[in-house]
């Protein structure tokens, strides 16, 4: 049975199901959604009180902020956060980039478990839907010392859905230009002891659309994007059964398979300074699993105890061809890999509430990160283009104890102190330990005010491929550092309005990069990463959410000797608004712009060449309709709908116009 009829065959048994359930009563949690949050398997770091997460800068994207932008993986949702730039590169996979920097050096988590690839230490956000997200939770540069090392940027927690009493469900298909398909299904339910959760996706994509203004050149026609074509398959599910009131055990499973291309360079001209020459690579297959067991014990009294055991794993053949026709591989510098990266571990953190004196946690982590390559790269041999073989086998092992004391003098008034300290077992080379550490407060005044500072010590260590890469690895890479400081306010305001600012200062030493010509994983000495943040909320209308927000970055490389003075591909200027409106008679109205100005990029050789890099707006707008009480809702919404032509790195366009519609039941 082919991908197509397997999507539609599964709708048409979901879509029976409802008829079946069709006729219980069940209360909404928010209009057309029935779930609660999975947080058994979430590393915890405030209690009752906001704590931590006072002090420092976290951010949140619910659920249906997720539906109304009409987002349909992790990258889309995260898109219009102060702070964060999402940018495809020559790899072909967005990648999510926090205050300058990237995104490994971005702890991501499902329900706690590790995502970041254990090979170099970044993730794949277009590989995770969306159907399964309760909300997804940011914790910036300033981020609680309980989640351990590499969150230099800061942590991306998931949180998933977790079933409710009855049976629910929803099915949705969405179909667009480029041969676009998406279909996604959830059942969910439970009685008082226990519940479950499942959910599904399948999403195919034959190519996206370019702008009407790209110009064609010898390696893109235009219309439809050479080698962008996406195929993802998604399964996950969830359960809790909780015996008691102290007790509670939960399993979460997640899948998936598919293959994707890598779009080349629109410029193979070894002549442009700027571009790199055109690749023909396509992931044509990956296959990925992940697992958890986490278990809570509430005892009676101050004590609460969360641990949980975990693996994530990675199976992927990637192949560079030829030529356009990617069904040869015979030349030198191209090759065939099959990868694995797998990442296995487990965690306990013990809480103790000391009542008026506060409340302190302890993190205990350690996780195994292995990475396995083989396959073949044509080499000169001889004056002969050879297959010649390649067999790796890397291993790190990672361990980590944090303490964390939250306390609260005063109703107003909090102070969050913590401590962790990190060891790296290598394979070969020196082994490494590293400490991290905050400071932070907040008070609240009677005008409905809020002041927060912290400072923090965060500690990454260098991943598999910077240590052993063929050609480019190098094991006396040592720790990256960073200094972050952040200060701010919350202001609540007249009309219902909510604004924030935020100044941060992120101060980096060693920071791991590779610098042309040499184009060997090196310890940069220092780069330095400042800017604020400004964000703002207003409901003063019924039914009307806008909401604005500005940032400003300024990147410098201090490193001693450097060419450069600001970094490549880190915008100066971003500017995001969204806004929603509701209808009495059950129509929304979704409109989002984003405005990203003055970067630059520097030449791919030596003596660097600075140039300015395009600024861009995009603008997407989506408009949806309920029936039935909400338990049908039909929507039609066009991406980039001014047809922008426009780069996230150079020589590689992004989607032109795409229009698409949809519809999703309940029940």
């Amino acid at each position: 049975m082919g991908r197509r009829n397997i999507g539609i065959f599964s709708l048409f048994i979901l879509f029976l199901f409802h008829l079946s359930a069709y006729s219980q009563e069940t209360d909404y949690v928010a209009p057309g959604e029935y779930f609660d949050m999975y947080t058994l398997g979430e590393i915890v770091v405030t209690g009752e009180r906001e704590g931590v997460e006072g002090v420092t800068t976290v951010r949140r994207v619910t659920a249906e902020e997720i539906r109304n932008k009409g987002a349909r993986t992790l990258s889309e949702a995260l898109e219009l956060l102060p702070g964060i730039v999402i940018r495809v590169g020559a790899e072909g996979t967005p990648r999510v980039d926090i205050r300058g920097l990237r995104s490994r050096h971005v702890t991501l988590l499902l329900n706690g478990i590790p995502i970041n690839s254990t090979n170099d230490g970044q993730f794949d956000p277009s590989l995770i839907p969306v159907e399964n997200i309760a909300e997804i939770k940011v914790s910036y540069s300033n981020h609680s010392i309980l989640y351990g090392d590499g969150g230099l940027a800061g942590v991306i927690n998931i949180i998933t859905r977790k079933g409710t009493e009855g049976i629910h469900g929803m099915v949705s298909a969405e179909a667009g230009e480029g041969d676009h398909y998406l279909e996604r299904f959830n059942v969910l339910g439970g009685q008082e002891k226990w519940s479950f959760f499942l959910s599904g996706s399948i999403f195919d994509r034959h190519a996206f659309p370019l702008s009407d203004d790209f110009d064609d050149t010898p390696v893109e026609d235009g219309d439809f994007r050479e080698n962008s074509d996406f195929e993802r398959d998604n399964f996950f599910g969830n359960f809790v059964y909780a015996p008691n009131d102290e007790w509670e055990f939960g399993v979460t499973l997640n899948y998936l398979q598919g293959e994707f291309g890598k779009p080349p360079s629109v410029i193979d001209d070894p002549a442009d300074i700027f571009a790199n020459r055109a690749r023909f690579e396509r992931v044509d297959d990956f296959e990925g699993i992940s697992g958890q067991f986490a278990v809570r014990y509430n005892a009676p009294g101050p004590l609460d105890v969360r641990s949980w055991a975990f693996f994530n794993q990675l199976d992927q053949e990637t192949n560079r061809y030829d030529d356009d026709h990617y069904d040869t591989i015979t030349r030198r510098g191209n090759f065939h890999a099959n990868e694995e990266t797998f990442v296995s571990g487990v965690a306990v953190q013990p809480r103790y509430d000391l009542g008026r004196a506060g409340q302190i946690t302890l993190a205990l982590n350690a996780r195994t990160e292995e990475f396995e390559t083989d396959g073949f790269e044509i080499e000169r041999v001889g004056g002969v283009d050879t297959p010649v073989p390649f067999d790796d086998d890397r291993e790190l092992d990672v361990y980590s104890v944090a303490l964390e004391y939250e306390v609260f003098p005063i109703e107003q008034w909090a102070v969050v102190l913590g401590y962790n300290h990190n060891w790296l077992d290598k394979e070969e080379g020196e082994d490494d330990d590293a400490g991290a550490w905050l400071i932070g407060s907040y008070y609240d005044f009677p005008t409905n005010t809020r002041l927060k500072g912290s400072v923090s010590k965060q500690v990454r260590f260098p991943s598999i491929r910077q240590l052993y890469g063929v050609g480019e690895g190098n094991i006396d890479l040592t720790t990256e550092e960073s200094i972050n400081y952040e200060a701010g306010i919350e202001q609540a305001l007249p009309w219902n309005t909510w604004a924030s600012f935020t100044a941060f200062y992120l101060d980096v030493e060693d920071y791991i990069e590779k610098i042309p010509p040499d184009d060997i994983f090196t310890n940069n000495d220092e780069y330095e990463f400042a800017g604020f943040e400004v964000a703002a909320e207003n409901r003063t209308i019924e039914n009307l959410l806008v909401k604005l927000s500005y940032t400003y970055l300024d990147s410098q490389d201090k490193s001693p000797g450097s060419e450069r003075d600001e970094l490549q591909y880190r915008p100066e200027h971003k500017l995001a608004l969204e806004t929603r409106y509701y209808f009495d008679f059950g129509l929304s109205a979704y409109l989002s712009i984003l405005r990203v100005a003055d970067q630059v990029v520097y030449s791919r050789t030596e003596p660097l060449v600075k140039d300015d890099f395009d600024d861009y707006t995009v603008v997407n707008a989506k408009l949806e309709q309920a029936f039935l009480d909400n338990l049908l809702r039909v929507y039609v919404g066009v991406e980039n709908l001014f047809d922008e032509e426009y780069e996230e790195s150079y020589a590689l366009p992004r989607p032109g116009r795409f229009i698409y519609a949809g519809g999703r039941l309940v029940f």
